[in-house]
């Protein structure tokens, strides 16, 4: 077994199984949802039967599949794929913060990003303890804005 991607210590959330898993040890789908319950002792969301799942697509570079749980084979694509509408909505969740804010950035206009963080950090200000937010967009923002 292979272990995580180097690059996906920066380009994952903290709470993604990618921090520690390789490549085809987990599933990833397009979005977060009840079904993919956050397991705190565990470290990253499970599905149902308890295979691993990336809730984060564009995070982790590798597009939606069920590669750990059903066996398909790794669909790398040479481009990251694109957040998707629902990746944009706020999450109620405060580990789904992080992926939320790389999805606004990422879906950005470059002219419009100081105005995209202005308000990424005032919605989720609203939802979110602001210690909280500062702390995602720390992490987020030495990341994505390096990236550009």
């Amino acid at each position: 077994m292979t272990g995580p991607r180097p690059e996906w210590c920066e380009q994952t959330c903290a709470v993604c199984p990618a921090q520690e898993l390789g490549p085809g040890q987990f599933d990833v789908v397009d979005r977060p949802g009840p079904e993919f319950a956050y397991d705190k002792d565990i470290g990253w969301r499970v599905a149902p039967s308890g295979t691993a799942v990336c809730v984060h697509p564009y995070r982790v570079g590798l597009p939606p599949g069920r590669y750990a749980s059903a066996g398909e084979p790794l669909a790398v694509e040479s481009a990251r794929p694109a957040p998707t509408a629902a990746a944009l909505e706020l999450p109620t969740e405060v580990v789904d913060l992080e992926g939320w804010l790389v999805a606004v950035l990422r879906n950005a206009d470059p002219d419009a990003i100081f105005t995209a963080v202005a308000r990424a950090e005032r919605l989720a200000g609203e939802r979110f303890d602001p210690r909280q937010v500062v702390a995602a967009m720390r992490r987020v923002l030495s990341v994505e804005l390096a990236n550009r």
